[in-house]
């Protein structure tokens, strides 16, 4: 499915940055072009990397990570 109309960029191409290691929005605009138009994707965009992305918790230093 087309998230971001103005470039083009599908759920899955979001999905494979965000696997790749992209884990905020502007990671994935930086790499993607994505929410630099119009802004309406900008919302989905958000949605799909807090679902795809590594679970973040906290490691002994008490920092939080991404290192499950």
């Amino acid at each position: 499915m087309i998230v971001c109309i103005c470039r083009g960029v599908s759920d899955r191409e979001i999905r494979a940055v965000v696997s790749q290691g992209a884990s905020s929005f502007a990671e994935v605009r930086a790499e993607l072009g994505t929410g630099e138009c119009c802004g309406k994707c900008s919302r989905q965009v958000r949605e799909l990397i807090d679902e795809h992305a590594p679970a973040r918790h906290s490691c002994s230093t008490g920092a939080t990570c991404a290192c499950a």
